[in-house]
């Protein structure tokens, strides 16, 4: 079973992402305290996820050690196959969202990063883009089912 290992928001586009324990979504909206968050936002824009194990291989490959966060996704799971679950709609904790795209690693990422391979090695494993269903609250340690 999949969870959320760690959770993060960024208040501006290009600000430091902040490691949180919880976070309030809205429906339809985001993230409260996200960069992204507004009314009438777009559906692949409302909540991002990334896999802890492609960050961590990543690391090991690159013999470096990238901070999760610092990818710039909003949850970091561990233990679910995220790209699996494209097009369907699956619970975090208690909240229900539905996966639209994939979260394609971008050059902005690239240059935060200071990496050169990230877009290379992230094109098929930089996680989903979600529209949030229901609101609520996401926890560390939340279930993804």
């Amino acid at each position: 079973m999949g969870k959320v290992y760690k959770i993060a928001v960024s208040p501006k586009f290009k600000g430091l992402m902040q490691e949180v324990n919880n976070i309030e979504v809205i429906a339809g909206k985001g993230l409260i305290g996200d960069r992204h968050f507004k009314n009438g936002n777009e559906k692949k824009n409302q909540i991002t996820l990334i896999e802890f194990e492609n960050i961590n291989y990543y690391n090991q490959l690159s013999n470096i050690s990238i901070n999760p966060v610092d990818f710039r996704r909003n949850i970091i799971t561990k233990n679910i196959k995220l790209n699996e679950m494209l097009n369907t709609e699956f619970s975090i904790g208690k909240v229900r969202v539905r996966a639209h795209d994939l979260c394609r690693p971008c050059k902005n990422l690239q240059e935060a990063l200071k990496r050169k391979d990230i877009i290379k090695e992230f094109l098929y494993k930089g996680g989903l883009r979600c529209e949030i269903l229901t609101g609520g609250k996401i926890f560390v340690d939340d279930e993804i089912k």
